[in-house]
């Protein structure tokens, strides 16, 4: 069936199903729109356990670091933030994320809008990438670590106009602040974001040689920054005196859960502890398979969205670069044991591909998903009862 190219979704998915009797007791659309309200309510109930039972010893330390001692990895928040706030309660780590995870809630809810509607044929898909706990649910677990940064420029990327060169480089400054953010963007969030790039830039235009030879200088500037970051971002100071600075910040100085080592780990500690925990990690590995499998109607459509593409030159790029992706992922697994956020961000990397590809000419499209079916639905009730993956270990 044809469709449109660009992103505006096609009407099809929005029109109701023919030949049904007026005098149906129950809405087939009920079900969704009652597992989007147990969304909203898990969403609140994180909200109030992370501010009132949670402490946030790692997301606090790094909102209190800054560059008092010259630049410093992971502070560039923190150094932005105390421009106007030089001493922070442990409460302020909420509210510094709880803006970030506002934002790419109601930017992801106007992406999805665009791209595919809101209508009730599509409630299904909204339950299954807006209630997934591999994105925004969970994206309120990590409140106040620097993930969700990743997905807000991604979702950005994805909204704007990407017919001028500053839509290039826009994306490759915005990779760079994310490395400032955090070095672990490299492999979290910029390999997305680069596809986003190709698929809405550079195919359009076809590739031409003065593209590529500026697409290969930005990937080398983020790199270069990357390098910096990552081997020379420790503080230039002693740890007990960059403690010392860190506790001067704090609202109560004497209170214990900060954690100043994070600022002076090294590419070696980390590997040595994530090889040192591999194998009780890798007992976990079912939970996630798991979950993953739960969004198999998820996955469907995305296949069946990248089968639809008019072009075979398309279908190739597309899966070149969702390889792309997970091969980066499979790089951060072996080198950072934090995995259930990495599990998490990779379920975030897919939902937005799913949007960068539903924007690409298609020769036709899947079929909405299939409200009606009972599978459906139990994956769909499971999805959006699992309030969140967690950060190092599942839940």
């Amino acid at each position: 069936m044809p469709i449109e190219s660009g992103i505006r979704p096609a009407a099809d998915w929005h029109s109701p199903p023919q030949g049904l009797p007026t005098d149906m007791p129950t809405s087939p659309t009920a079900p969704w729109r009652a597992m989007i309200a147990v969304n909203i309510a898990l969403i609140a109930a994180l909200f109030v356990y992370k501010c009132a039972l949670s402490y946030p010893d790692l997301p606090y330390t790094q909102l209190l670091s800054d560059y008092h001692f010259g630049f410093a990895k992971r502070s560039l928040i923190g150094a932005l933030v105390g421009l106007a706030f030089p001493v922070l309660p442990s409460s302020a780590t909420y509210v510094v994320g709880a803006i970030p995870w506002l934002v790419t809630t109601v930017l992801f809810l106007r992406l999805f809008r665009t791209t595919f509607g809101l209508t009730g044929s599509t409630l299904p898909l909204l339950v299954f990438t807006a209630g997934s706990p591999l994105f925004l649910k969970n994206f309120v677990q990590t409140l106040g670590y620097y993930d969700i940064y990743g997905a807000l420029l991604a979702i950005v990327l994805l909204l704007v106009p990407a017919r001028s060169v500053l839509y290039v480089l826009g994306a490759t400054a915005g990779a760079i602040v994310l490395l400032l953010i955090h070095q672990l963007h490299l492999l979290l969030y910029i390999p997305t974001i680069g596809a986003i790039v190709v698929l809405r830039h550079h195919l359009p235009r076809g590739f031409r040689a003065a593209d590529l030879a500026l697409a290969a200088g930005l990937t080398l500037a983020v790199a270069v920054v990357f390098v910096l970051v990552q081997f020379y971002g420790a503080p230039a100071v002693a740890p007990e005196v960059f403690e010392a600075h860190l506790r001067a910040r704090m609202t109560d100085p004497t209170e214990t859960g900060i954690m100043p080592g994070i600022f002076y780990r090294t590419f070696a500690d980390e590997l040595r502890d994530t090889w040192q925990f591999m194998a009780r990690n890798l007992r976990r590995l079912p939970i996630y398979l798991v979950l993953i499998a739960l969004h198999a109607p998820l996955i469907g459509t995305f296949r069946e969205l990248v089968r639809g593409l008019a072009e075979p030159a398309h279908r190739r790029l597309v899966i070149a670069l969702i390889v792309l992706v997970t091969f980066g992922y499979l790089v951060i697994v072996l080198t950072v044991f934090d995995y259930a956020r990495w599990v998490s961000s990779f379920g975030s990397c897919m939902i937005l591909l799913l949007h960068a590809v539903r924007q690409l000419p298609a020769a036709q499209q899947p079929a909405p998903i299939d409200g009606a079916n009972r599978w459906v639905r139990a994956c769909g009730w499971a999805v959006t009862l699992i309030p969140r993956v967690g950060t190092v270990t599942p839940f």
